[in-house]
């Protein structure tokens, strides 16, 4: 195809005919949900194991659990997200029927939960203990301390941390097709298929990546500008 010679023709014949620009826009409808609940799980759970590994750091409480955290942590961190993907499709639900939008989210969430552990972990254990003590002065035990004290002070010195593996979690859902769900990409691959042009469908996607990208990292500028604001003041 010549590209630019004939590209309305081009435009035309790869999304309008047969309707082809649906599966770009079903594909990213799944991307979408894909990533939100896989953010929910990861933040969720990443958040928790942070804290066991910072207690366990901090007063050597809760070792079994630390214990287990880290096997966790060393497994998913260790291994490509694309093997954790197919594992839980193809061994671990193989012989359950369950959908492969859950499986998607299961998989990306429990491997943003290891990151997510590390950035909130590192953010913790950058808080002077003195806020601990601090806590303890005003009679929050140490649950309260955590909750109240030390996770709101750590949330705004980890926040571009946490939104760039947003970004990176969304980026990465772009591997759903191997478990043949419809994401975005798989979308574009799918009228390439049909098409046997490469060029417009997957440049369309590259784009719509690149745009929910820069969105997100204009919205978390905008957070930390606003964060920053209300330190001042």
């Amino acid at each position: 195809m010549h590209i630019f010679g004939d590209l309305p023709d081009a435009l035309s014949n790869t999304f309008l005919k047969d309707d082809r620009w649906k599966y770009l826009t079903d594909g990213l409808s799944t991307t979408l949900i894909v990533t939100f609940f896989a953010v929910i799980l990861g933040m969720v759970l990443g958040f928790l194991i942070a804290i066991v590994r910072a207690t366990h750091d901090k007063n050597g409480k809760l070792g079994v659990l630390n214990f287990f955290a880290k096997v966790y942590l060393t497994v998913i961190r260790g291994t490509p997200v694309v093997v954790q993907l197919l594992i839980l499709y193809f061994i671990i639900f193989a012989t359950v029927n369950i959908d492969k939008t859950l499986v998607a989210i299961l998989a990306f969430g429990l491997n943003s939960a290891a990151y997510v552990a590390e950035i909130v972990r590192s953010g913790i254990m950058s808080i002077d203990n003195g806020q601990f003590e601090a806590g303890a002065s005003l009679g929050l035990n140490y649950s309260k301390t955590m909750l109240c004290i030390i996770l709101p002070q750590a949330f705004k010195n980890i926040l571009p941390a946490l939104a760039n593996e947003c970004i990176v979690l969304l980026k990465e859902t772009s591997v759903a097709g191997y478990i043949a769900l419809v994401d975005l990409t798989k979308g574009g691959d799918i009228i390439r298929s049909q098409t046997y042009e490469a060029f417009l469908p997957l440049i369309a996607v590259a784009i719509i990546y690149l745009v929910m990208v820069m969105f997100l990292s204009a919205m978390v500028s905008k957070l930390e500008r606003r964060l920053a604001k209300s330190d001042r003041g």
